[in-house]
């Protein structure tokens, strides 16, 4: 039996008739940017999160570069952000001029260690960028009292998170700014690119909105300097038939969880705090083996993935910082050990069986 790391084909087909009729309708109406579509979206999309205000951009990408640029974050300024997720939330900050401050993680959340925050923040610092990585809150409460003492601004990174809690609060509501990819792999996931912004702050959002459209909020009535970044109309079709099921796709995804929980007996399963829900936008497991669990997925023709395969610091494009090994030793680690499996809302117990006995054999 092969098993696909994901399927998407597989969740097309449950909605398959809603889906359809969304897209043709908007193809027949011929609004392909904007329109009132887009704005029904972000309305739903920012009460699903709990929030007053959401901007649809055109990926979550540009939604970490808009904020940013929003809180007026760029030459001279310092961001600090974790060594361990996707190169976007560190290149993001590059992007409008300012420098990633990187910090290691958790070994078992492997989301940012707040510990170790404060000894990372100078007079330049202006924000923190945690991540929700994998699917898992980062340590909301003690980040929002580091920027509190600090009078730093937080911009949570929810493109792997979307529905997650921290201490029953919704991840994308603790931050001044909170942003989504709606990649198509994502747990909510559009059929092409397209990511959103999410804010308490109608000054914020609105400068947002207008960052990601040539910065006008009417035609050609340009407050600001702005970029072309909105989301179009065919994706915010597909992400209102999408949003209504995400929870029961969590729901889904979480058995998916207990399977593997209940099942795997030689690697380091994924660890859930008390305190947080996990959406399992990945099942990472973590082995010393790890080179040799991967030959055997190969062997049988099992999906697998790494994420990520080396800490920010120690890519090519931040080789300049000249960081050295220990400075990063949780990630460091990690990346060595980590194997992202199959995980999608649709995946069947004998598929994770087959999973399991291939690891454990």
């Amino acid at each position: 039996m092969n098993v696909p790391f994901v399927d998407l084909k597989a969740q097309y087909e449950t909605i398959q008739p809603e889906l359809n009729k969304a897209i043709s309708s908007v193809i027949n109406h011929t609004t392909f940017i904007g329109g009132e579509i887009v704005a029904q979206f972000e309305t739903a999309f920012a009460e699903y999160v709990g929030v007053r205000h959401g901007i649809g951009v055109a990926n979550g990408t540009d939604a970490i570069e808009i904020a940013l640029k929003a809180l007026g974050i760029g030459v001279g300024d310092e961001v600090i952000v974790p060594a361990l997720t996707w190169i976007s939330t560190a290149g993001a900050v590059s992007n409008v001029g300012a420098e990633p401050v990187f910090v290691d993680v958790l070994e078992d959340e492997r989301t940012i260690d707040p510990a170790l925050i404060e000894d990372n923040i100078t007079s330049k610092t202006r924000a923190i960028i945690p991540v929700h990585l994998y699917g898992l809150s980062a340590q909301m409460d003690k980040i929002m009292r580091l920027s509190a003492k600090h009078n730093l601004k937080v911009i949570e990174d929810c493109a792997q998170a979307h529905g997650a809690t921290y201490r029953g609060q919704m991840v994308g509501t603790f931050g001044d700014l909170a942003t989504f990819s709606f990649y198509p792999g994502k747990n909510l996931g559009a059929y092409g690119d397209a990511g959103a912004i999410t804010s308490n702050d109608i000054d914020l959002a609105q400068k947002c909105k207008m960052l990601s459209n040539h910065g006008q909020l009417q035609k050609h009535h340009h407050q600001l300097i702005g970029r072309n970044s909105r989301m179009d109309t065919v994706q915010a079709a597909i992400l209102n038939v999408k949003l209504p099921h995400l929870d029961q796709w969590i729901v889904a995804r979480n058995q998916v969880a207990d399977w593997y929980d209940s099942l795997l007996t030689s690697v380091v399963k994924p660890y859930v705090p008390t305190e947080s829900t996990h959406v399992f936008h990945l099942y990472v497991i973590q082995s010393e083996e790890r080179d040799d669990l991967i030959g055997k997925l190969k062997q049988h023709q099992i999906g697998h993935a790494v994420h990520y395969p080396a800490p920010l610091p120690f890519l090519d494009c931040y080789r300049y910082k000249k960081h050295e090994r220990d400075d990063f030793p949780v990630a460091e680690k990690l990346c060595r050990e980590i194997i992202s499996l199959p995980m999608f809302s649709e995946m069947t117990e004998m598929q994770v069986e087959k999973v399991c006995e291939v690891l454990d054999g």
